[in-house]
Order: structure tokens, then sequence, then C-alpha cells
């Protein structure tokens, strides 16, 4: 331990030699809080150009590892929450390494060159590492600051009470008028030699005086400047990497992680700023006691206003959304969010807890507010349970406000755009707060955005909206560097105002909050690219595929390929051919609404006498019961009836668009078949032809599971049998309603004739886990209350008919009734239960939301019908 005493004594340039011994693959805190154990190692009795000496350094390496991880266990506290955390990183790390790094004072031998991610790992800890660091040069600053402070206190308190002395000896000298003259003249040649000493101390001390404020003013300038530079570091690059990892956790990626760090560099920064404040603040009460004319008011007057900033920015900043509200939302749907302040315990806020009120805005109210434009206190709709107290909770040191229960009772649609779908319409909900710290002497109003979200009212439009949801959280544009210039911050971008006691507002003008005061992820709302290249879009598929599946198979390069060909209606096998090329909204899920309605409402009378307001091509009829207002047409929703004209930008051929495809292959994965997917035994991703040529050079009996290319959400057989009548079989695809029925592995299970899975796993053998028992009984079940049991097994009539197989029992088979997407015939009684009323609490007919149903039952009757399937029943 001995050297590395030695060590911290290092200063200049052998400090920085030192220094650059030590770095990712050997980080300086290893070496600093394990020195006295690696002092004690034998280091030079290992050669490691010797292979027999492995041994001996991979127990030096497992010891140094073991004292690490002890280390960091041991760790207590707040202080050593952050150290603790830290070491077990580097006990990982080390660990991954498998050998001996250089930086042990020089010693042992060249560490491996880390992996990527290992790379990634270093740089944030080296990042870190220069974050406390920093945070380190600045209490030091800050306490020779103080320091300084005391002395300038001192020197002035001294200095005052000589002016005092000299003031005395001012009276001295009037009083001497009153002595005889011999007397006088003695007395005044001594009180005039004190006076001109004292005078010219007085004189030389005001200058040092004054030099001390100067001195002490450039030095709390120097440190407002690293604080900016600190503060820019934490809220405009880690807070902002939280936020749009918090964004991309939406579209089911990694978890953004806990606010704890962050909250601890947050109150650090908090802390510093906060005695540099009162620094300052008393500095300015030193030159009010004691005016000496010179720069220095000016200096610390500037100050004061830069130190209030940069506590604003802070202050603003530091108010987030920890849960957001979810991004579909629902109307008459509970919901959740919670909202933290990051200072909230350090400025002691907590001690008048504020309250929170939450407020749903569109995306042009939300554009106006960025820009202090007037909103006149405009919302787009009414949320209940929208206000909430502040919480401290004392364990964790926490400020946070949890809506636990909030509800959207009615939205307010903006006038869209053109063809703009509801589903594409965003908005965002409005947190807002105001309360002070140190004792009312700074007054902050904080605002923060969620975000976006997509306001549905039923079911049906969950899937568009969820593409709209995607593809923001994906391909959001954040605010450019050049929006903001150097050293100013405009009020579009500021979210948050401390202001004094008497009113006048500082408005908070560092970057390091402006860029992301209000808007989340530091961007204009809710600015998204319209087109973005495949790669791009492949990944978000790729990470909302992983999430919704919940597997850790994800898309193949052959898969992506396979979704290439069907977006671009393409032939191109090779991925690399679609890197540059770009998709559109449009052909990822374009879903143009109805045309904004400009004539008035008219009425006729339908055949039951109901009248039925007309918009155009749409017609409403609020009768629950009545059917005579179908015409081409039909569904009864919500007890609205509607026939209008609906488009939409569909695939190639098709009647649905690229995203409604994908997300119907999720749907049917997620709910059923996640297991066989995460088993291999789906290929999923090819098209028939491609089915065929796999196929093709098998022995009979062998078959695949491919989502269906005509049926959302669908997943077919297809099978080679070389019959007379072909060789290729494709079943008719199954969906969630057939599932839920009958399971997959059953009906594989069912189809004797269905051998191998592809390429040649016995079906049995990758199926067979999933069948259902089968309860044998020795004697038929007998009929109870004249009901005997049936059983359900899947057949495909034709299939046995052209293979010759005859059918067993001689038992007559049934089709199997269609899932409801392809049901030519009305289901009266499918929303029975329908959460969402036509009708308001009022009783009042409610146009806004049944006119978002209508926008949307579309989804129930665009369903195609394959002709070319061979149909399956159920005996």
């Amino acid at each position: 331990m001995a050297v590395w005493i030695q060590a911290q004594q290092l200063q200049g340039e052998a400090l920085r030699q030192m220094q650059a011994l030590y770095g990712q693959h050997f980080p300086i805190e290893v070496r600093h809080y394990l020195s006295q154990w690696i002092e004690s190692q034998a280091w030079d009795s290992i050669d490691l150009d010797n292979p027999q000496e492995n041994v001996k350094a991979t127990q030096l390496l497992e010891g140094l590892i073991q004292e690490l991880q002890k280390k960091a266990d041991h760790q207590v506290g707040e202080d050593g929450f952050l150290l603790k955390i830290k070491l077990g990183h580097y006990a990982t790390q080390l660990q991954a390494s498998g050998g001996l790094c250089a930086g042990v004072q020089g010693q042992g031998g060249p560490c491996p060159s880390p992996s990527p991610s290992g790379s990634l790992v270093d740089a944030m800890s080296q990042k870190h590492l220069q974050i406390n660091q920093t945070f380190e040069e600045l209490r030091l600053i800050t306490q020779d600051s103080e320091n300084e402070l005391k002395k300038l206190q001192q020197t002035q308190e001294y200095f005052i009470i000589q002016y005092q002395e000299n003031m005395r000896l001012q009276a001295q000298f009037s009083q001497l008028s009153q002595l005889g003259p011999q007397e006088r003249m003695s007395r005044e040649t001594t009180l005039q030699q004190k006076k001109a000493s004292l005078e010219a101390w007085l004189h030389r001390e005001a200058q040092t005086l004054q030099q001390y404020r100067v001195d002490l003013a450039e030095k709390h300038q120097k440190t407002l400047q690293l604080l900016r530079k600190q503060q820019t570091t934490i809220l405009d690059d880690e807070l902002i990497q939280w936020k749009r990892r918090q964004q991309l956790a939406g579209n089911g990626g990694p978890p953004e992680g806990t606010l704890d760090v962050l909250q601890t560099w947050c109150e650090k920064l908090a802390e510093i700023i906060w005695q540099n404040r009162q620094q300052i603040r008393r500095a300015e009460h030193l030159c009010q006691q004691l005016p000496i004319p010179g720069p220095v008011e000016e200096m610390l007057s500037e100050l004061n206003g830069t130190i209030t900033d940069i506590i604003s920015a802070l202050v603003t900043s530091t108010f987030i959304i920890e849960k957001q509200p979810p991004q579909v939302l629902k109307t008459q749907t509970k919901f959740a969010a919670t909202v933290r302040l990051l200072v909230g315990g350090k400025l002691n806020v907590h001690m008048n807890p504020p309250q929170v009120k939450a407020t749903i805005i569109s995306e042009q109210q939300a554009k106006a507010l960025l820009k202090n434009e007037s909103t006149r206190n405009e919302s787009s709709g009414e949320i209940l349970n929208n206000c909430c107290v502040m919480e401290y909770h004392q364990a964790t040191g926490t400020l946070s406000a949890h809506f636990r229960n909030m509800s959207l009772k009615r939205i307010k649609r903006s006038d869209r755009r053109g063809a703009e779908s509801v589903t594409e319409e965003k908005f965002t909900i409005l947190f807002e707060s105001q309360f002070s710290v140190g004792g009312n002497e700074l007054v902050f109003q904080v605002k923060t955005l969620s975000l976006p979200v997509v306001v549905i009212v039923h079911g049906s439009q969950d899937n568009n909206a969820t593409a709209t949801v995607l593809w923001d959280n994906a391909f959001a544009e954040p605010v450019s560097a050049g929006a903001v210039g150097a050293g100013q911050a405009p009020s579009a971008l500021c979210g948050s105002r401390a202001q004094p006691p008497s009113g006048t507002c500082l408005e908070a003008s560092s970057k390091a909050g402006a860029d992301h005061a209000l808007c989340p992820q530091g961007r204009v709302p809710f600015a998204v690219p319209d087109k973005v290249q495949w790669p791009q879009l492949c990944e978000a598929l790729n990470m909302k595929f992983k999430a919704e599946v919940q597997s850790s198979r994800g898309l193949t390069k052959e898969n992506l390929v396979f979704l290439a060909q069907k977006l671009f209606n393409s032939t191109s096998s090779h991925l690399e051919d679609y890197s540059s090329t770009t998709v559109s909204w449009s052909q990822f899920n374009r879903v143009n609404g109805l045309d904004s309605i400009q004539s008035p409402p008219s009425a006729r009378a339908c055949g039951a006498g109901w009248g039925v307001p007309t918009w155009g091509s749409l017609r409403l009829c609020c009768c629950t019961q009545c059917l005579c207002c179908v015409t081409e047409a039909q569904s009864l929703v919500t007890g609205v009836l509607i026939l209008w004209g609906f488009q939409q930008e569909n695939l190639p051929g098709r009647n649905y668009t690229f995203w409604q495809w994908f997300d119907g292959v999720m749907e049917v994965l997620k709910k059923h078949l996640k297991p066989h997917w995460n088993d291999g035994a789906i290929l999923g991703f090819v098209n028939k032809q491609q089915a065929h040529d796999l196929l093709i050079n098998k022995p009979d009996g062998t078959f695949l599971l491919r989502f269906s290319d005509s049926e959302i959400g669908g997943i077919t057989i297809a099978w080679k049998f070389d019959s007379s009548e072909r060789m290729f079989w494709n079943l008719m695809p199954f969906t969630t309603r057939d599932f839920s029925i009958r399971s997959l592995a059953d009906r594989l299970g069912d189809l004797s004739y269905l051998i191998y899975v592809f390429p040649d796993r016995p079906k049995d053998e990758v199926f067979s886990k999933y069948y259902t028992p089968v309860v044998y009984e020795s004697m038929p079940a007998k009929a109870v209350d004249g009901y005997v049991k049936p059983q359900i097994k899947q057949v495909v009539p034709e299939f046995v008919n052209a293979s010759g197989d005859s059918a067993p029992g001689g038992a007559t088979y049934m089709d199997q009734a269609p899932s409801p997407a392809v049901c030519s015939q009305p289901h009266y009684n499918m929303y029975t239960q329908n959460p969402d009323p036509v009708l308001d609490p009022e009783g009042d007919f409610d146009l806004e939301d049944t006119m978002d149903v209508a926008r949307h039952v579309e989804e129930l009757l665009r369903r195609p019908v394959d002709s070319q399937w061979i149909p399956h029943a159920q005996s």
C-alpha cells in the first residue's frame, strides 16, 4: 500500500503518466480500493511468456476478482451505492477478460481485445468516471471558494474595525480645541501620525479587499462554467438517453433502467449549485455592507442571474415522467402514470408537497405551448382523477406523484388534414405543477409532456394506433444542434420558470434544460420522417416482434427478405438489395379516414321509423336493433350501423396494409403459438411458392407451417403428398378463433399423414409434449340427463378422398365455421357487452365517439376468403 500512497503524492506530468497506466483494461478504482491486497501479491514471480505460469496467473486473477467483489459487497449507504455497482461491474469485466491486464503498477501482460458490447460498457464506465471526477473537482472548487469567502469576510470585518478606529481618531481631532495649546500640539502631532498611517493602511487594504472580491467572482465564473458543462453532460446526454431508452422500451426495447444514478447526480448538482448561489449572495451582501467602487457589483449581478438560470434549468429538466401513460389510450378505461422530481428531496420541496395536474392536449396545442403562445388553458379532452399530490419516500429519497386511477372521459378531435385517420392523430398528456424552494426564495412553474398518445374509442382501432406509436417511437426526430444558438435558448423550448416572490420572471435560458424541458427526447411535437431506410424499419420490427411474442427468437435475415419482398412487391432474395430502399409511412400503414364533414346533417326515416342522420357517405342509425339500413357493407357496433366509402393504401393485390398483416402474425403467435415458434417448429415467413420449393425434394408427409398471405393472423399447413391429383397441399389457414377451439398441436396430431416437420424432424418428437392428454375409459361414457359427450377431431375430407384413405367410422363432415373475419353473415351479438356506449352519461348522443367507431369497423368487413385453400373440417 506504501507504493500507492506515494503515487497519490505525484503532481503534474508524473501524475498524468501514472494515470495513463489505467483505463478500460484496468480501472484506477480497482488499484485504489485494493491497493493493500495488490501490493501484497508476488506479481514479479509470474512469467507471462511461460505457458506453465498460466495457472498461477489465473489464480491471481480469481483472487483479485474475489477481493473486488468483497469490497463491493461491503459498500453501504448513499455514497456506497454507486461504488458498489461500479466495483461489481469491474469484477464482472475482469472476469470476462479471462486474463491478467496491464495496469497493476505497470506489471502484467496485455489485455485481450474487448467485445463490442464490452467496449460500450467500458465507454459508459469511463464517462461515468469522468462525471464523478468532475463532481469531485466541483466539490473541491466550491470548498475552496467557501474558504476564500470566509477569508474575505474576516478581512472585511477587520477592515471595518480599523475604519471605525479611523473615525474615532477623526473625532479626537475635533476635541483638540478644548485643550491647551501645548498639550494640543503634542496630541495633534501624535494623532496625525496615527491617522496618516491608518488611512494609508485602509487605502491599501481597500485595494486588497477589492482584489479579493474580483478574484472570488472570477473563481465563481469558472465554477459556473464547469457546472454548466457538467449539467449539460447529465441532462442533455445522460437524461436524454434515458428518455430515449424509455421511448424505445415502448416498442419492446430493453427497460430504460432506474433513475437512481441520475437522481444522485442531479442531487449533487443541486447541492453544489445551491452552495454557490448562497456564496454569491453572501458576496453581494458583503459588497452592500462595504461599498467599494469597482466592477464587482456588476460581476456579482451577472453571476446571480446565471446561477438562477442554471438551477432553473436543472429543476425544469428533472421534472420527468418516470412511468409513461399508455401510448394507445382508450376512452373510458383506467390508466396510470408516475411523475418524479429528481431534485425534490435535496431542495426540500417535500416540506410543502406540491400538486401535479394532468391534462390531455393535441399536437398543435403542444407546439403552441412550446412557443409560449397562448392556448387559453384549453384541453383536448376531459381526464378524471387528474390531480395528485407529490409524495416523499424517505427510504428511497424520491419525490413523486402516482396517478393510479386516471380515465379519459371524452376526447375532442381536431380538424384532420385530408385523409388522415383518427389513429394517426397524436395527443400528449401535459403534467404541470408549481412549488417554491429556499423559503419562497424562488418559485418554479414546471411542465412536462408525455410521449405521444393515440386515443381510440374501440378495440378495432388498436392495431392501426399501435402502428402510429411504433413509427413515432422508432423514428422520432430530435431537435437539431443548430436549432438553438450558442448561449441562448428560445422560450419555445423552455418548460420551467424560476421567479422570485415579486413575480419578475427569470427564464431558464440554460441549454441544459432548454432542449427537453417540456418535450420528451428533446424534440418538437411530434415530428417524424415520412420515409425511413428499410434497415431502420427492420430493427424496429424485430424489436417489437421479440417483445410482443416474448421470444428470444427474433427475425432472421431470411425473414426480413420475405418481409421486404412482401412490402416492395419484389422478387429479390438478397437483403443487401434493400439496404438503401426507403419505406414511407403510406407503405407501412396509411389508413385513410373519412373526409372532413362539411355539410350539415340531414335525416330520413328508416324502415323502423327512426330518423337516420347522414353525412356524405356515412349513415348512422341510433336504433340498436334496426337492420334495415344495411346495404353493401354492414356491421352492428355499439348500436351504430354504418355505410361509407373507406380507402387505405394496401399491399399490392391485398386489402390490408403491411402493418396490419405483420400485427396479425404477432397476435396469433403471442396468443397461441409462442412455444412452437420458440421451438423452431414454425417456419412462418415463406410464401406458397417458396414452401413448395422447400418441400419438393422431401419425402411424402413432410410439412411446414407458414403465415398466410391472404388471411390476417392466419397460419397454414403446406405438405407434400404425391397423388394423382396434386403433389403439394395447402390447408385453409387457422386463426386465433380456431386455436381457441382446438390447439395447433392437437390439430396436427389428428392428421396422421403429416409425418415430418420441415426439414426432417419427426412430428411427434416436436409436438407430442403439447398434445392434450387423452383419457381412455374402459367403458363408454353413459349419457347424463340424456346427453352424451362429443369429441372434436381435425379432418381434411378432400385429402382423405384424394389419397384413398377412408374416413373412419363413416363419419359425416361439416365444414368448420369460418372465423369472424371471413364471416359472410353479420354477427349481431358480437359486441353485446361493449363498454363504449353511444349515449353519454347525460343521455345525449355522442357523435364524436360514434364517428370514431364508424371509421374503423371496416376491419370487421374486409377480410377475404381465398378459394385456393383446401377446406378443413372438424368431426
